[in-house]
């Protein structure tokens, strides 16, 4: 992987502005990044543009979802991000490298580089990682997410949402 492209990943990767409950999935994880996207977009860094949520692709008679795709303007190439919700295992790797030849091939220009994968699991095992992507040719990270936990129920009831404060805060603008 290139220096830059190295430089561009970072592990871990913090998503305290989602609100999940301990029992979420890989799904609602997605859909609450695409919610907050310029947060998440920050989090990533600098020169990610979003392409789509769900990116359909059709290799051959098979259909087929990633679950978000970016691209790197600076980088010039896709990044594939695949979710994980839970602990990382080598077969993982198998399936981001298919998406890596899929929108190399059917997505991206000529004049794009080699298209990024960035593999987000809960938790993983920096060794099993390394042996997973030791003779895999296209440049993929491995990195984890920390999500904020929920509030305890007792204390959701005695504190603003999100939308009662921006609402305040656009009320005591105006004035």
């Amino acid at each position: 992987m290139s220096t830059l492209a190295q430089q561009t990943l970072k592990d871990p990767y913090v998503f305290d502005f989602l609100t999940l409950d301990t029992d979420y999935r890989e799904r609602d994880i997605e859909n609450q990044l695409i919610k907050h996207v310029s947060k998440f977009l920050l989090e990533l860094g600098k020169s990610f543009a979003f392409i789509g949520q769900q990116y359909h692709l059709k290799v051959s008679q098979s259909d087929y979802y990633i679950d978000l795709l970016f691209y790197h303007t600076r980088l010039k190439c896709y990044v594939v991000i695949e979710l994980k919700n839970g602990k990382f295992i080598p077969e993982h790797t198998g399936k981001l490298n298919f998406y890596l030849s899929a929108v190399d091939s059917l997505v991206k220009a000529s004049d794009d580089n080699s298209t990024i994968g960035l593999l987000l699991c809960k938790e993983k095992d920096t060794i099993e990682a390394e042996f997973a992507l030791r003779d895999i040719l296209k440049p993929i990270g491995v990195s984890e997410y920390v999500i904020a936990e929920n509030l305890p129920e007792n204390l959701k009831s005695s504190l603003p949402t999100m939308e009662e404060i921006e609402r305040q805060l656009k009320i005591e603008t105006k004035e």
